[in-house]
């Protein structure tokens, strides 16, 4: 599946079902956990379960260089492409990612027995017992899970504009 195809595909079968409750953090680097399901391509009936971790570095007046990093999305790349042509293509289709670090680890893969309905069930369930506000929990494709990833990473920012601004020019001025 070429680039194209794959950014089409999650966008029109990602789904965020909890988004964390806490905004990012302004001043330091926020850690944002999430839960990503989809039914498995190998086990019908059975549902793939990736849990990781995205690092998103703190934002700044000064911003570091223009170009997002990206670390640890394993994003699929054709012969000859490199995390830059991804950025590219996302660019051209108005998909701009603040002057960030996103630096994502995978910490399990693990296959739920039962449906996607199910699944979603258990680990929404799971979440609330635990009254866990800071992991999100989405579904897409098992193999578009990086741009369903980043579907995520940018809701979570474009929440958080309007506050991270407010409070940049406060700390501005404080320091003036």
């Amino acid at each position: 599946m070429d680039t194209h195809d794959a950014w089409t595909r999650a966008l029109k079968e990602t789904n965020i079902i909890r988004s964390r409750v806490s905004s990012l953090q302004t001043f330091s680097d926020t850690r944002v956990p999430y839960i990503f399901l989809s039914p498995s391509s190998i086990n019908e009936g059975d549902t793939v379960v990736r849990s990781g971790e995205v690092t998103i570095q703190q934002p700044g007046l000064i911003l570091p260089p223009n170009i997002p990093q990206l670390q640890g999305f394993d994003l699929p790349q054709e012969q000859g492409e490199s995390e830059n042509s991804t950025l590219s293509f996302l660019f051209v289709r108005g998909i701009v990612l603040p002057s960030l670090k996103y630096d994502n680890v995978t910490s399990s893969l693990n296959v739920f027995e039962g449906d996607l309905p199910k699944a979603i069930s258990f680990h929404a369930n799971r979440l609330e017992r635990e009254e866990d506000v800071l992991t999100g929990l989405l579904t897409g494709h098992e193999d578009n899970w990086q741009f369903s990833l980043l579907i995520y990473i940018c809701s979570q920012i474009t929440r958080n504009a309007e506050r991270d601004i407010k409070r940049l020019l406060q700390e501005y001025r404080r320091k003036s």
